[in-house]
This record gives structure tokens, sequence and C-alpha cells, in this order.
């Protein structure tokens, strides 16, 4: 899978640029209808002729007519086959969630544009799309305009197989702002990212497959570069996106299940909003960090559940993308707790798996480079006390299955 947010560039990939101004449609559904519509009728010469080819014009320039008008009613409403689509057909323009739609384009120099990989199969399977809108707005104070870009990628394949990578992975997909998926789809959701875990069958070289989505922006102007986030709707509008993009890349890839996902049950959204990091951290009992007086630590208290709980903490500067500081995970969803296979185990690696319940159920923590060093007494009894206190929470002890 791919991890960087450049991946589209691989070879073979075709490209859909598109943009809302879409004045060329009416007319190039046009041109071809009335084509032959001066055709002869068959018919001998003669007044006869005459009039039976006379009114064969007509019908013909009737029904040209007609459907010219049909045309331009379905172009002026932005209706079907009208409407770009992104990413081998999943999503639409103006399909539901606010990056798709016309509020996403709000200045008049805005474009939405789209580039995708060739698309998942047995033998290829990884997959990238990016969709991207580009936006230029006046600027009051500089000569030259400021410059926005926002684009959400969207990635299909199996989980990284490196250790840094799956790290890296992990904490983007498992940061605390996300919610569990519903109805028995394995998989996380925010209003910025996405992952949902593929059915068994997907999996490639003994790895679960995932599709994700993810959001990067990019703002340009006389005061420089700035990286702003962004939305790419309300959560069950990026859901919906999420599993659409699941159905059409798993038909692709040959593994889809016979009825296309579907989500009826509201989605629980974390309660509490991100806020500087405290002692302990995300209210674990034993999780602390000697953090001084530096404020640019922030705690992201996620989900706590029998099956899921996640806590995160990010290095936050103004004006540049949060960089992660620490990670805790319990995962005791069956699939979810596959991601973890294949890292290095035991509590000097931070992954240790309990049965909880019957189930075999993944404890993770990684302390990045910014966090490093900090814990109190240290990091490794840092992981340690965290495990023992959602161990404890949830009921399962963590010595029967510590492989």
């Amino acid at each position: 899978m791919s991890d960087g947010g450049n991946g589209v560039e691989s070879g073979g990939e075709s490209r859909t640029d598109t943009d809302t101004d879409t004045s060329a449609g009416p007319g190039a559904g046009t041109e071809g209808v009335g084509g032959d519509s001066g055709g002869g009728v068959g018919v001998g010469g003669g007044v006869t002729g005459r009039r039976v080819r006379s009114r064969a014009r007509w019908v013909a320039g009737a029904v040209a007519g007609a459907v010219l008008v049909s045309g331009i009613g379905l172009w002026a409403t932005d209706t079907w086959p009208f409407r770009d689509t992104y990413c081998w057909g999943a999503w639409q323009q103006n399909s539901g969630a606010y990056f798709l739609g016309e509020k996403a384009l709000g200045t008049s120099g805005s474009e939405r544009k789209a580039t995708e990989s060739a698309p998942p199969s047995a033998d290829r399977p990884d997959a990238t799309c990016t969709v991207t809108v580009n936006s230029t707005v006046p600027d009051d104070d500089a000569d030259e305009p400021l410059r926005f870009k926002e684009r959400v990628t969207v990635d299909y394949g199996p989980v990284p197989e490196s250790a840094e990578k799956r790290r890296a992975w992990i904490a983007r997909n498992f940061h605390g702002s996300v919610s569990p998926l519903p109805d028995g789809l394995t998989g996380l959701v925010g209003t910025d990212r996405a992952m949902l875990v593929l059915p068994e069958k997907c999996d490639t070289a003994d790895r679960p497959s995932v599709v994700t989505l993810r959001t990067e922006s990019r703002g340009d102007g006389h005061l420089g570069k700035v990286f702003p986030p962004f939305a790419m709707g309300t959560r069950t509008e990026v859901a919906q996106m999420l599993l659409d993009v699941a159905d059409a890349t798993m038909r692709q890839a040959g593994c889809a299940p016979s009825a296309p996902l579907s989500m009826t049950s509201p989605l629980i959204t974390v309660a509490e909003k991100e806020q500087s990091a405290a002692r302990p951290l995300c209210r674990i009992p034993g999780v602390t960090f000697d953090l001084g007086e530096e404020y640019r630590f922030r705690q992201q208290v996620g989900t706590v559940g029998d099956r899921l709980q996640t806590c995160s903490m990010v290095w936050s500067t103004l004006g540049v993308p949060d960089e992660p500081a620490a990670q805790y995970v319990m995962a005791g969803e069956p699939r979810l707790a596959a991601i973890f296979d294949g890292l290095p185990e035991g509590a000097a690696h931070g992954l240790v798996h309990a049965m909880c319940d019957g189930r075999r159920t993944a404890f993770y923590g990684h302390v990045d480079p910014g966090g490093q060093g900090r814990g109190v007494p240290d990091d490794q009894q840092v992981f340690e006390n965290f495990t023992r206190s959602v161990s404890r929470r949830i009921g399962c002890d963590t010595g029967n299955d510590n492989r």
C-alpha cells in the first residue's frame, strides 16, 4: 500500500481532469444528434416524395430539438450523465459530502481535478486516487493572490509491511479523533480521515487489505506556506465516501461481498475535543509523561470501549501539520487486531496480546522521537501501565497470550 501522498505518479494511471466549468457539456451532446436529419426516406420522386422527405426532416428536427432541450435541462440541473465522477467511478460531483459539492468551489478561481492509478486487481493489489481542489483568492496585502490546495487521497492495498511504515500508518488511522464504524463494519472514520479493513478474502501477502481516506491542505501567500486542516464532510458523509470507494475497488480486485456495504446505525462520535496533554495522558492511570512547561503537546481522548480504545498525543505547531508524539491502542475486533500482526512483539517493542472474553486482543503503544524519553519512570513502563490499566478495565489477562 502506498504510504506517501504522491503515489499517483505510478505507471499505467489514467487521469481525469474535472472542472465545474462545464459550458461545453450541452453543445458536445447535440452535434451528432441532427447530423443525419437530412437523409432520404426511400420513397419515389414527385410531390409525395418531397412531402415525405419534408415530413422526415421535420420529425428529425423535432427529435433533435427535444434531445437538445432535454440535455440542456439535465446539464443545467447537474443531473447524470453530466456529473463528473472520481476514483474509478466511486464518487460523483455533488453526491453528498462537502468536498464533492459546489461549496468546496466557493471562490471564482476554484477547480476540482482527479488523478487515479489503474484500479486494483488480483495481480496488482495497490491503487491510489487523489481528488484536489485548487483555489485562488485575491490578496489585499500583496500583488500575488493567495493559493490554496485541498486534497483527498484514497489508498487501496495491504497495510505496510515494514515496522516503521506500519507504525506511521497506525498513528494516522487510529488517531483519537476517529469513531468506530457501526453495523459490523471494521473501520474508523473522522471528518478528515477514514479507514476500512476489507474482508479476509481481499488479504494480500498475509496482511489485511484496507481502504483509507486522508486529507492534505496547503495555503501559499505573502506570509509563507500554511497547512490548515479541513474536513471532507460530516462523519456520516465521509463514512459513505469510504464505503462507496471500498465497494468500487473490491469489485475491481475481485473480492467484493455479494451485497454492497451499507451503514444504517448512527455513528458514536468522540465526546471530547483535542486539549493540552494531561497527567495522566488521556486519563489512563499510569500513562504519565514529563512534558515540563511545554504547551505544544496536545492529547486526544479517543474511543473508550470493550473492543477499542485509542489515545493520541501530538506535537502541535501553528501553521504546520501536527507531528505524532505517542499513540496507544487496544484493539479487540479480530480484523482490527490483525493489523498489528507482524510487528515486533513484547513490552520492549510496545505490543502484547491477551485473550479477552475469548478474543485475541492487541495492546499497542508507540512513542515517536518527539516524545521519547519523557515517560515516567520510562517509556516501557508507561506502556506496561497502559496494558495493565486497560486489561483490568475490560477484564482480561495479558499473561494468557503474551506472544
